[in-house]
């Protein structure tokens, strides 16, 4: 069960066989910088410098470009000289040291610190990958755990431990903690599916060690029989001997790509890449041939959270709330994309960096794969039969342009794809796959579960937690421009009681302009009601607004009571539509700490 739910920022008032087409490019070209250029490896490391000339011993938990005023960037895009216009580079950095949170912005220009902010509510930054991995490393010389080892039967050197995040649950935090989950992999390279139950290990990230360890329960381990997922081991019940299916493009892709600006079709945007979102579009624009020229349709698009509660209350589950954006870094969780596996063979990859802990930039090849797709899908089509002697058939292909990235959260692996058709929409979708994460049992059938066990058993000795994904989006929608309206299209039943037709009811269309952000708060899928992002500024020849509409897929609402903390912490699952006026600091939430 899970839900994309839509958060747009900006509105109201205000596959050949025997040669690969395949190219890489780096998202660091040398070019004339556009304001929205995420921060290149040099910049990076001139922030590095710029930061620890005032914290010598600061730990780096995101690096990023402090995005210029939107004003600003739209009046170097109207500029008939960009190299006079464009606003100062600055970075916006998130560090820790003696154990404060730093909000700091870089001037680059001026090579200094332009503003230092210690962040004192609810909540810590991004935890880094040097963090996870020597915490993991702890319970190995831990005595207490080796002992809860030797009493299982298992083998030390067999055993793998994972860090999760804690959540929050009132507590005023005074440290920052993860707790650990061990796994035995012994016969399988799934150690998902063979965790060591029943431990419990709190680790202060700070002082790098444990301050909290209970061995409650020893649950059997599940066996590994049968969990290996690599093709090469599988033992497949089907003939699966597909003939292979390729995507010839003789004459190389009809995109190009300049700088990080991608043209294609009538479509033009900018890319970048940012640790904690991944892809970001920003200046999502088509090209009108009638009014020679572009039409903005998004300033700005990109994943601002994913939430993943599980509902195990176990004492080794129930903290298992996690903000995979805001916690464990979304695009820094990306991974290389695998050519013709992850992308087709006309597909073009492009490289990303992000800061490590001591802010050297670090680089994802393959980050990013750009590709024209055609599946054999209508865009549009007619026949017409009814004119006498003639049979006019008219067919159009629907080929698209698709960017795509993979970030892997520990067990899940994120499939995240921006879609630009020529029809003029942007799809957006969010596949997921790779791994369940299970909970160890003492069952091994159903029938023998006489209590709530907040899942499934797939398994024997395996069980399914219930969980969510919820993932929301910062829309910031243009729509021809500024400003725009939020419109919902409520289509209403009515009654015919004046004997105008010998029908009873028909329905019609009632708009409702949203006025305050409270009439912006929506629950999809509760009323037939369409979602509408107008100009009221701009009119088509008949004299409509020009807008665009919100198409949601499948919807599902969250199902946590308000009052429950994880709730209160991703309040944003309420509504799957919130509309605000545009607001720079509200990109994540008021907070980019989670």
């Amino acid at each position: 069960m899970g839900t994309q739910s839509m958060d747009p920022r900006k509105l109201n008032s205000t596959p050949i066989p025997f040669f690969l087409l395949c190219s890489l490019l780096s998202l660091a070209a040398s070019h004339e910088h556009h304001p929205l250029d995420p921060l290149t490896p040099l910049e990076q490391i001139q922030v590095q410098t710029i930061v620890k000339n005032s914290y010598p011993n600061v730990t780096f938990h995101y690096v990023g470009l402090d995005e210029p005023e939107k004003a600003a960037v739209l009046s170097w895009l109207s500029s008939s000289d960009h190299s006079n216009q464009i606003p100062d580079r600055r970075a916006f950095v998130i560090a820790r040291d003696h154990s404060e949170s730093h909000e700091i912005v870089v001037s680059l220009a001026e090579k200094r610190v332009v503003s230092d902010n210690v962040y004192d509510g609810y909540g810590y930054p991004v935890i880094t990958f040097e963090e996870q991995r020597a915490a993991t490393q702890l319970p190995l010389t831990y005595a207490p755990f080796l002992a809860s080892i030797a009493k299982r039967g298992l083998m030390l050197d067999q055993v793998f431990c994972g860090s999760f995040t804690v959540g929050w649950y009132g507590d005023q935090e005074s440290r920052r903690v993860v707790r650990l989950m061990c796994y035995y992999i012994n016969g399988t390279i799934n150690f998902y599916m063979r965790p060591i139950e029943g431990i419990t290990f709190i680790v202060d990230l700070e002082e790098m060690k444990i301050i909290g360890y209970r061995d409650r329960v020893i649950v059997p381990v599940p066996k590994a029989d049968g969990t290996d997922y690599r093709e090469s081991v599988q033992k497949s019940t089907f003939d699966n001997r597909l003939k292979s299916i390729t995507m010839l493009q003789p004459d190389g892709p009809s995109f190009t790509i300049e700088g990080h600006t991608v043209r294609w079709a009538n479509w033009e945007f900018h890319l970048a890449f940012n640790m904690r979102s991944g892809p970001i579009i920003s200046l999502a624009s088509i090209y009108d041939h009638e009014e020679n020229k572009h039409r903005r349709v998004m300033y700005r698009g990109f994943i601002s959270e994913l939430f993943v509660p599980y509902m195990d209350l176990t004492e080794e589950w129930y903290y298992r709330t996690f903000l995979d954006a805001g916690e464990f870094g979304f695009g820094q969780s990306a991974v290389p994309l695998q050519p013709l596996r992850d992308c087709p063979e006309n597909a073009v990859f492009l490289d990303g960096y992000f800061a490590t802990q001591d802010g050297t930039p670090a680089k994802i090849s393959n980050v990013f794969c750009l590709f024209e797709r055609y599946a054999g899908d209508i865009m549009w089509r007619h026949t017409e039969g009814a004119l006498p002697g003639d049979l006019v058939t008219e067919v159009r292909q629907d080929v698209s342009l698709v960017l795509r990235m993979v970030s892997t959260v520990a067990n899940y692996d994120y499939v995240i794809d921006w879609e630009f058709k020529q029809t003029g929409t942007i799809k957006v979708t969010a596949g997921l796959t790779g791994l369940l994460a299970v909970r160890g049992s003492f069952y091994t059938h159903k029938d023998q579960i006489m209590e709530e066990e907040y899942g499934t058993l797939l398994a024997e000795n395996i069980l399914g937690p219930n969980h969510d994904h919820f993932i929301s989006f910062h829309l910031d929608l243009d729509i021809d421009g500024e400003p725009n309206s939020l419109v919902k299209a409520k289509l209403q039943r009515a009654r015919v009681t004046d004997g105008r037709s010998r029908r009873k009811s028909y329905w019609k269309v009632a708009n409702e302009t949203a006025k305050r952000e409270s009439d912006a708060k929506i629950h999809l899928g509760s009323g037939a009601t369409e979602i509408l992002v107008t100009n009221p500024n701009k009119k088509t020849k008949v004299g409509n607004d020009i807008g665009y509409r919100l198409i949601p897929r499948t919807v599902a609402s969250r199902l946590l009571a308000n009052d429950d903390y994880p709730q209160r912490r991703a309040a944003f699952t309420k509504y799957n539509v919130w509309v605000t006026p545009y607001n720079k600091s509200e990109k994540m939430g008021r907070r980019a700490l989670c």
